[in-house]
């Protein structure tokens, strides 16, 4: 009985530090529509905080206790709602979603650059050397500090958001922003409240966390994956039963933990035992998903009107595949072993971001899993595509694509955030558990599949129609090395799958796509079989990731699990998003943005240059990491992506044939230059062809506009008025003369006199 009551408290106390967490999640989410990702991060932000009040700097506990909460965690609300959430409404979910998994790395990033990640931070629980003893079990004070904490934030939770006229006008908010703000609410004062609120609860889970585990920023910001499953036992909206959910996942963990038997070879343990606790939390919010009662059919939001993908032309993108293989082609000669493999790598995470073309950016189906999809094309191509076997790359394309269809099950009763959160559980469950399982064989075959038995697998690459991508030799009477024959590779696989994606858009099937996207209500009515029409996106977009991964492999010749890690993949999406989802010049974008962004090579040149700045764990190299997020954050609030505006940018080259020969003329004297002379290198290639693609667009623009055949861009809309809109003029601040004018010439009206 003693050793029940243990775990019975070991077990409130973890639930406890899950529902403060989750209930902060589902406070944000409720009064602002934005599921925060970065909601662990935010807590890990306030453990690092309060140990540096405390053990760094040796405030006293109390008071290192309110700063953090009471001072520090609604500050940095107050500045995320103003900074970053305030822009995102009527963007579309994945747009959203982008934002918080890019705050995410950011402050991840934050963290390690103000904090090293090499040094240990020795740190104590709450009252240090005492403890209770209640029935013969010592309860540590910490414990009851995260029970009774509990306890208070579910009260004052309750009080705030019905009984207090902040909290109705949270809540009304998010119902119907515009309604509210007619009945007098302020929508924007009322979600920095909620922010602040929310911040302040996810630090104080934080907190809490100081003293049980070390403290290390990626594995705090990730735990916040298990109050997930609390937060949708509430369904996002009740905060009673997310306390309930929080309970049935810290009790739930702690007692199979507890009685899981000790015998090591029984098959029952080795694979149903203790290594499946850390996925129960996940397992739970699968199940919770799947049990949650289908919403309505998605109508037409206001998203149209901020996202327009055109469609692409064959000249174009047959354009974009012959840049793609003829620029790899180039960089050969100018790039060693290391720098080709790493190009080839580039254009293997390309690939994992074009296999979300067709699922979010045409179809508006949010997947977070897509590298547990490559992991699953990486094994099978080690264990299927031994000696080269081009076979193996059929059958990683095959298998990930069934387990795609099987992961769009969910997904025709799911949508938005729900979806997003069943293929985040479904990739943190192969993290936890499949990736850990032992060999097995497949159903009537005698084939066995080993999963990591030494922590990696050997990988051979591909032998296909006589070539072997892992020998050296002539092609062409060109000298051609191994690593050349990868990027090789990689670049013809990603040019032809480019195509494959634009065929699919042009296509009746990408236009049931985007109905779909649209208004899956009204594809619905005109007869449109949503369900076939789902299996086959997901089918069609796991294939194309578990090729990739296949390829990756063979690049790497080695895999590991380590390879395909939940939140190793969140930054391809990220970029993904970032670059354009709905253009396959936006997987290009996010394979360049991925490698660039965390390239060994660069930063220790910048180290060099800035005297003494830190060597290859410095401040740059930590800055390094968190620039990804930093750019999903800036780029991710725009619907259309960066290669939107960059093409936008470019396009006056395309119409004057001066600027489109003066670069050719640049760009042939910079590849002739960076061959010839030894003190050039790629670098020096790669910033002289920004510049000139800068200067020609400068010059094609102007002759453009002399000749009538380019006009010049719109004025801003007139809903913005000195960063107050349009409806709030009278009210935040008094009217003004130059209001009055840009009204009047907007409307055609003579001019005004403010009286």
């Amino acid at each position: 009985m003693s050793e029940f009551f243990g775990f019975t408290i070991t077990g409130l106390a973890i639930a406890s530090i899950l529902a403060i967490g989750a209930s902060g999640l589902v406070l944000t989410y409720t009064t602002t529509g934005v599921f925060n990702f970065a909601h662990g991060a935010i807590g890990m932000l306030g453990a690092f905080s309060y140990w540096q009040l405390r053990f760094g700097w040796n405030v006293p506990a109390p008071l290192a206790f309110v700063l953090v909460l009471f001072v520090i965690a609604p500050l940095f609300g107050c500045l995320l709602e103003k900074v970053i959430f305030r822009s995102l409404q009527g963007t579309p979910d994945a747009v959203r979603l982008v934002v918080t998994v890019s705050l995410l790395f950011a402050l991840i990033g934050v963290a390690n650059w103000i904090w090293d990640p090499t040094l240990s931070r020795p740190s104590h629980k709450f009252f240090p050397g005492s403890s209770f003893d209640i029935g013969g079990v010592k309860i540590q004070p910490a414990e009851l500090i995260s029970i009774g904490a509990a306890l208070i934030v579910a009260v004052v939770l309750r009080l705030v958001l019905y009984n207090t006229r902040a909290g109705v006008a949270m809540r009304a908010a998010v119902d119907d922003r515009p309604l509210a703000a007619l009945n007098g609410a302020r929508p924007d004062r009322s979600a920095m409240l909620a922010w602040a609120i929310g911040c302040s609860l996810a630090m104080l889970s934080g907190v809490l966390y100081v003293g049980p585990i070390a403290l290390d920023a990626a594995s705090i910001s990730i735990l916040i994956v298990n109050a997930y499953a609390a937060a949708m036992i509430g369904r996002l909206r009740s905060l009673p039963m997310t306390f309930v959910g929080a309970l049935l996942i810290g009790l739930g963990s702690e007692y199979w933990r507890g009685y899981t038997p000790q015998v090591s070879d029984a098959h029952w343990v080795v694979y149903f035992g203790k290594p499946i606790v850390d996925a129960i939390p996940v397992i739970v919010l699968f199940a919770v998903l799947l049990l949650l009662p289908a919403g309505r059919l998605r109508g037409h939001g206001t998203t149209r009107t901020r996202e327009t993908y055109p469609v692409p032309s064959w000249n174009g993108a047959l354009t974009f595949a012959a840049v793609v293989i003829g620029g790899s082609i180039l960089a050969m000669p100018l790039l060693d072993r290391s720098d080709t493999l790493t190009f080839a790598l580039l254009l293997g995470t390309a690939i994992l971001a074009l296999s979300l073309v067709p699922l979010v950016g045409l179809a508006g189906q949010v997947s977070l899993c897509q590298l547990s999809l490559a992991g699953i094309g990486g094994v099978t191509m080690a264990n299927l595509g031994r000696g080269g076997s081009p076979m193996g790359l059929v059958w990683a394309f095959i298998f990930s694509a069934v387990v795609g269809a099987l992961i769009a099950l969910p997904a025709l009763r799911l949508s938005g955030i729900h979806l997003a959160l069943a293929t985040a559980a479904f990739a943190v469950f192969m993290d936890k558990w499949v990736w850990g399982l032992r060999d097995f064989d497949l159903p009537f075959t005698n084939v066995t599949i080993s999963l990591f038995p030494i922590g990696s697998l050997a990988v051979s690459r591909l032998k296909i129609f006589g070539f072997d991508t892992d020998a050296t030799g002539k092609i062409l009477g060109l000298e051609v090395s191994d690593a050349d024959r990868q990027l090789l590779l990689l670049a013809v696989t990603f040019a032809v799958l480019a195509l494959l994606v634009v065929w699919i858009r042009r296509g009746p099937f990408g236009r049931r796509l985007l109905a779909m996207k649209d208004s899956e209500a009204a594809c619905a009515t005109v007869g449109m079989n949503l369900v076939s029409t789902k299996v086959a996106v997901f089918a069609i977009s796991a294939g194309m990731a578990g090729l990739g991964g296949g390829l990756i492999a063979g690049i790497r010749q080695s895999t590991s699990p380590d390879n395909w890690q939940f939140q190793a993949g969140l930054p391809i999406f990220m970029l993904g998003v970032a670059g354009g989802m709905g253009r396959i010049g936006g997987s290009l974008f996010a394979g360049v943005s991925f490698q660039v962004l965390n390239s060994m090579s660069l930063w220790p040149l910048l180290n060099t240059r800035f005297m003494g700045m830190g060597g290859p764990s410095g401040w740059f190299r930590s800055f390094g990491a968190a620039s990804p997020g930093f750019m999903g954050i800036g780029l991710g609030r725009n619907p259309n992506g960066a290669v939107a505006d960059m093409r936008e940018g470019f396009e006056p080259i395309m119409h004057s044939k001066r600027a489109l020969w003066l670069f050719a003329i640049i760009e042939t004297a910079l590849y002739v230059a960076t061959l010839t002379f030894d003190s050039m290198n790629g670098w020096v290639l790669v910033i002289g062809t920004v510049l000139a693609l800068g200067l020609c667009a400068q010059i094609g623009l102007q002759v453009g506009l002399s000749r009538g055949s380019l006009t010049p861009k719109p004025n801003p809309s007139i809903e913005e008025f000195g960063g107050t809109r349009l409806e709030w003029i009278g009210i935040d601040r008094e009217v003004t003369t130059t209001d009055i004018a840009l009204l009047d010439d907007k409307l055609g009206l003579a001019p005004a006199v403010l009286r």
